[in-house]
């Protein structure tokens, strides 16, 4: 999966970056409607660091997936469909 970083704006609830609520697609804001689905990738190895992965719905009806790789604290799109 080709990975672009990505300028996310999250909800910080008890840790920061908790959820995503809006990220940067070219030069416009894509609002999320809702988070679809959520995952880990607990365990750290040199392919794979540990991330937070988002599947969500955006207020433009897409759905896209989100990494946040918590070892270099970027936001990555992986994919819209």
């Amino acid at each position: 999966m080709e990975l672009t970083p990505v300028e996310v704006e999250c909800y910080a609830g008890h840790k920061a970056d908790e959820t995503p609520r809006r990220f940067l697609l070219g030069e416009a804001w894509i609002e999320i409607a809702e988070v679809v689905d959520r995952w880990y990738q607990l365990k750290s190895r040199p392919q794979w660091p540990r991330a937070d992965y988002f599947k969500v719905r955006g207020a433009d009806a897409h759905e896209y997936l989100l990494k946040h790789d918590l070892e270099s604290d970027h936001w990555y799109l992986g994919r819209r469909w």
